[in-house]
């Protein structure tokens, strides 16, 4: 845990060694705040709603942009190759950068507290669906974190890595979603299972269901074992 550790500091300072780290998240809550706050006191009553359905989607691009450098800037500069000289596995630096970035999206995501915290003087906002909300939104957050990383282990160009992560990720928010309308209802509840909005949104309603937080771990799970495989065949 100890080599985990050190890639996991090492990762998650670097985000804040360049001001690209403080535009991202910037440019997020700009984004979130603006759509939650402009239809607010049109919807009538006092709920995080609004904010929580824009995260898939928010969460679609942004992620994929943070961790598109994780392993495509190493393999391009060659500091891949010396970072496998010294006594660490693969598996403790996948974690480390897993961890780099999931902690950046928790960093992300704290300032919209305040959201809650502002209009829960303007009425009575129920708890559930909020800790629900983020909780869901931390899951969400780890799994396109682990795809994101899967997608930068393929590749030494970044650009290439974003567009995949991408893609991936908006296929298990949206596009899965939009194929149900054309598949028999006996297929609907099967593929309906693997949109990741679908999971979120049970979460995001303050409803706990063991089933949406193990969607959530498998599908990080799955993509960082197959990061390692990826890093194992490049060795």
């Amino acid at each position: 845990m100890k080599s985990t550790i050190n890639i996991f500091k090492r990762e998650f300072n670097a985000y804040f060694v360049s001001p690209i780290a403080y535009i991202v998240i910037s440019i997020f809550l700009l984004i979130v705040g603006w759509f939650f706050f402009s239809t607010f006191f049109l919807e009538g009553h006092v709920s995080l709603t609004k904010l929580f359905s824009l995260l898939p989607i928010m969460f679609t691009f942004i992620i994929p942009a943070i961790t598109m450098r994780l392993f495509s800037e190493e393999l391009n500069v060659g500091s891949y190759e010396l970072l496998l000289t010294m006594p660490v596995r693969n598996i403790d630096i996948i974690l480390g950068k897993f961890l780099a970035s999931l902690s950046f999206v928790a960093v992300m995501l704290a300032p919209t507290l305040l959201y809650a915290i502002s209009i829960s003087f303007i009425g009575e906002l129920d708890l559930g669906p909020v800790i629900g909300g983020y909780l869901g939104a931390i899951v969400l957050g780890g799994s396109f974190s682990a795809i994101g990383i899967m997608a930068s282990s393929l590749t030494r160009d970044q650009v290439i890595a974003f567009i995949v992560g991408m893609a991936i990720c908006f296929s298990l928010t949206f596009i899965i979603d939009y194929v149900l309308f054309f598949l028999p209802d006996s297929f609907v509840s099967f593929f309906q299972h693997l949109s990741a909005r679908f999971h979120f949104e049970n979460i995001s309603k303050g409803v706990i269901n063991s089933r949406d937080f193990i969607y959530f771990i498998s599908v990080s799970f799955i993509a960082l074992y197959i990061t390692n495989m990826i890093l194992e065949k490049k060795k």
